[in-house]
């Protein structure tokens, strides 16, 4: 039996979770630094401590980011006429 192919994401999503993979990686080293400057016991301390703080902040940003183009995505695919749970009823209404 073939493996199942995964669609593709569209390149909003893609972009995003690229942006968040770049904000976790620059705050796990801020983390680093942030690590050793504090072994060393030196004035990076407060810098790092700072750098790392804006990243927690920028990664849970783009991780909403996300979920946030991920649904809209989702809501393009399907079209405004679709039959899903936003538009209230998953039988078609009858015109009136």
């Amino acid at each position: 039996m073939p493996a199942a192919r995964r669609r593709r994401l569209p390149d909003e999503v893609r972009a995003a979770a690229v942006r968040a993979w770049m904000s976790f990686s620059f705050t796990l080293v801020g983390l680093i630094v942030a690590t050793l400057a504090s072994y060393a016991r030196t004035w990076l301390l407060t810098p790092a401590l700072v750098a790392m703080a804006v990243g927690v902040f920028g990664t849970a940003w783009s991780l909403l980011e996300i979920v946030i183009s991920r649904q809209i995505a989702a809501q393009r695919m399907r079209g405004p006429h679709a039959n899903s749970p936003m538009a209230g009823s998953k039988q078609r209404r009858r015109p009136v």
